[in-house]
């Protein structure tokens, strides 16, 4: 989904464009301090300030930690054009145009880590496709920015696709008029989170019946359609389902009390903190209990989410939630990369949920760069040899694992993570409770 706000620990007066040579900071337009009859640059465009700040600052982290410990490439010096693009609350993509046409507009602008959400991605692959530049995300899930349909029939508890159209969302079609991919990124996709979910809830919770709720938008339909899909399909009932109407307030206390009489051991929701997904938690401990027996489930519009936590308040550590993406800790090939960059950068807010997406991102680029720069007799490649070797990208020994591109730019790598809540304290860490596989299998 679209990227939740997430605190920052940058102020105000955070530079809005961060040019790095050899990860070396200095604010710039350009890419100075190298010669550039040598040079290759890798723009990004990520949130480095705002309420989504601290969160696309560590993501870049892992951009500048890649290029630091690799500052050359077939005698290419390697710089980092990193593009300050933060979180609008009016989904205002402008700023993310104007950024990559400036990025664009660097004929040594090889390749571009970003953006950090559907939103700017609708508006960027675009741009970015018609000047034949490669994308690479570390973290965006929508999955109508790839593939359709939207919900596979298989996913629906009514056996019919419903296509990106008819969730409002442009078909990947549109957002690539050269009819060629440049888009590609490492996170797997949102019609995954309601199976992962479901997998969790039947194999690990042992939950028999549970109740299912959407706030009514596109994303939360799909996650919770997604659920009830699977979980039947594991044995499971939904005992009922309802959609919400987001501009109204919350008060579920009916229908959970019926769901709880027709046997409900848990209840899931599909949707957002934004739309008060969370404040149904404390609504649940009157109806089920405070013991926190009845877990709540959702996907990553609550998932580490503060907002998330403060609405639960005390009942907040009976919240389960996917995220679409690997959690690097918990991931032995990591390890050893994450012990070398927490030394270098010694600040705990330095690492963050997508520090080692973004390395690894920085390394299929510059392994995508080395094939384009040999077959290019050792020149500059053009822009779209390197999207083209991106493309082709099969078995890549990454830090989170071995991965490729299927032929619309998903990763291969199908891991999802499981998060719960510490306690009622917004700010504490939230604990990753499990991950779900589906590299091997799709579950539909």
């Amino acid at each position: 989904m679209d990227k939740h706000p997430v605190r920052s620990v940058l102020g105000g007066s955070a530079a809005a464009c961060i040019t790095l040579l050899l990860a070396l900071p200095a604010c710039s337009g350009g890419t100075t301090g190298a010669s550039p009859v040598r040079t290759i640059t890798i723009g990004a465009d990520l949130p480095l300030t705002g309420s989504e700040g601290r969160a696309g600052q560590s993501t870049l982290n892992g951009v500048s930690y890649f290029v630091g410990s690799h500052p050359t490439l077939d005698g290419f010096n390697i710089a980092v054009d990193a593009r300050d693009d933060p979180f609008s609350p009016t989904r205002d993509t402008s700023r993310g145009a104007q950024n990559l046409q400036a990025l664009i507009a660097q004929p040594r602008v090889m390749a571009v880590i970003g953006p950090f959400d559907a939103n700017v991605a609708r508006t960027q692959i675009p741009i970015a496709n018609r000047a034949h530049l490669a994308l690479v995300s570390p973290g965006t899930s929508s999955r109508c920015l790839t593939k359709e349909p939207f919900l596979p029939a298989a996913l629906n508890p009514a056996r019919t696709e419903i296509t990106c159209g008819a969730a409002s969302l442009p078909s990947p079609s549109e957002l690539r008029p050269t009819g060629v991919n440049n888009f590609f990124r490492l996170s797997t996709t949102d019609e995954l989170q309601g199976p992962a979910a479901a997998d969790f809830a039947s194999k690990q919770l042992h939950l028999l019946r549970v109740a299912v709720i959407s706030d009514g938008e596109a994303y939360g339909q799909g996650l919770a359609d997604s659920f009830s899909a699977r979980f039947t399909r594991l044995g499971g009932t939904v005992v009922s389902h309802q959609d919400l109407d987001p501009s109204k307030a919350i008060d579920v206390s009916a229908f959970l009390q019926g769901a709880k009489n027709d046997g409900a051991q848990g209840v899931y929701f599909g949707g957002t903190s934004s739309n008060h997904a969370c404040a149904m938690r404390s609504q649940m401990a009157s109806v089920f209990g405070t013991d926190g027996a009845a877990p709540l489930l959702g996907g990553d519009g609550i998932a580490l989410d503060p907002t998330c936590v403060g609405d639960a308040g005390a009942t907040a550590s009976g919240i389960y939630a996917t995220v679409p993406a690997a959690d690097a800790e918990h991931i032995d090939s990591a390890r050893t990369i994450i012990a070398a960059f927490k030394t270098k950068y010694g600040r705990p807010e330095d690492f963050g949920p997508y520090t080692i997406a973004a390395y690894d991102a920085t390394a299929v680029v510059y392994k995508a760069l080395d094939q384009a720069i040999k077959a290019s007799a050792g020149n500059l490649p053009s822009r779209y040899s390197v999207a083209a070797v991106l493309a082709a990208t099969t078995a890549f020994s990454g830090a989170t694992g071995v991965f490729g591109f299927d032929p619309a730019g998903d990763t291969t790598l199908r891991l999802l993570s499981i998060y719960r809540p510490s306690g009622p304290d917004p700010d504490a860490v939230w604990t990753w409770v499990g991950a779900i596989d589906y590299s091997a299998a799709l579950p539909y």
